[in-house]
């Protein structure tokens, strides 16, 4: 889940679908639970916001009935107008029928109250309430509301039918609204000798940002032995893979080192979609967002090339060895294939054309970051 823009507003993650699950099941149950064996009752949505949750619950209950709608609106922008209109009402005949109102979200009790007004000389047998959403800090009416699914603070929300002037009901999950984003997050990635390293010390001081390697970080913490780093040098002893969850950690408390900074220039991290999928909840968190993953994109001849020839010099014994600079490619390209679908997904994927000079580069990723 990311913040997402609609119209003029920002949101950003508040409830994912495995949450509305298990809320609208448990919903499901105590209706179910409530009523006799044999009875066939007939569940009343309130549109538009309840369409997604009407039919996420239906499919939970697990009995015989039916279902209708009314159609009613309160809500103008982000706030609630209190001024009813009935567009749509129901035509069955609903006497010595038990009638359960699925609603989205019961704020001021404006809608609930009408609701009521509506069933009144309908001569049911029974009207309960079922809700979504409660915000129990602006209720209003002294109307009862039989289940509640999850109450929550007198927060504007969108997603899983509930919209902002229109937007916002296709999305599976709920959002929050929150402040426009301020920083200028980046995922700076490419094959071993691409440049980035350096290309991402340029970039740091052209747009002020902050530059966090995971290679120095991992370092920063093992030689000054913090908690993370004592931890990730006993998985690395052991011959073992350091968990997502360490070296996300690790990358937390860098970020938090810097919460004033104008953005992060993030270079070997994310490698996995679980560490992307971590990262982007842990800003989204904060009200922020990765904008863009900006990847070198070199021919792997010319990298070999390259890393050989640096080689000569560089000490390093992994730039000697053909075969294990290819190897190295092999599991860039396989790790960098899954996250670049993962940032084409979200429309946030540049390729950058890596061959040329250092300024060359550095232009044509500029030109992307002044877009962004």
């Amino acid at each position: 889940m990311n913040i997402i823009k609609l119209h003029d507003l920002y949101f950003k993650p508040y409830i994912n679908k495995a949450k509305l699950d298990i809320i609208v099941n448990h919903l499901a149950k105590q209706v179910k639970a409530d009523l006799p064996k044999d009875e066939v009752p007939i569940f009343v949505g309130i549109l538009n916001g309840c369409f997604l949750f009407a039919a996420d619950f239906i499919r939970a209950y697990k009995g015989n009935c039916e279902i209708s709608f009314v159609k009613l609106a309160s809500y103008e922008g982000t706030s609630s107008s209190e001024k009813i209109k009935n567009l749509v009402g129901i035509n069955e005949d609903l006497t010595g029928r038990t009638v359960i109102i699925l609603e989205d979200i019961i704020d001021t009790g404006a809608t609930l109250q009408e609701i009521y007004n509506i069933f009144k000389y309908k001569n049911v047998k029974q009207l309960k309430v079922a809700t979504l959403f409660f915000k129990p800090d602006v209720f209003k009416k002294e109307l009862p509301i039989d289940y509640i699914g999850h109450s929550i603070e007198d927060k504007f929300i969108v997603g899983y039918g509930l919209d902002y002037d229109g937007l916002g009901r296709n999305y599976p999950e709920i959002y929050q609204l929150t402040q426009q984003p301020k920083m200028k997050n980046i995922v700076l990635f490419g094959p071993p000798g691409a440049g980035k390293g350096t290309q991402a010390e340029f970039l740091k001081d052209m747009y002020n940002l902050v530059h966090i390697s995971t290679g120095d970080v991992f370092r920063f913490n093992i030689k000054n032995e913090t908690e993370l780093g004592l931890l990730a040098k006993k998985y690395m002893d052991e011959g073992d893979l350091v968990p997502d969850k360490v070296t996300i950690n690790m990358l937390k408390a860098e970020v938090e080192k810097n919460a004033d900074a104008n953005g992060f220039i993030f270079d070997g991290f994310p490698r996995t979609e679980s560490q992307a999928e971590a990262l982007d909840a842990f800003l989204a968190d904060k009200g922020e967002q990765i904008n863009a993953m900006v990847a070198l994109e070199v021919p792997e001849n010319t990298l070999v090339t390259r890393l050989l020839e640096r080689g000569k010099t560089s000490g390093r014994t992994d730039d000697t060895d053909e075969t294990k600079i290819r190897n190295r490619f092999n599991e860039y390209n396989t790790k960098t294939a899954i996250l670049k679908e993962y940032f084409e997904s979200q429309d946030k994927y540049y390729g950058i054309n890596g061959v040329g000079s250092i300024e060359d580069i550095t232009k044509r990723i500029s030109e992307v970051f002044d877009k962004l």
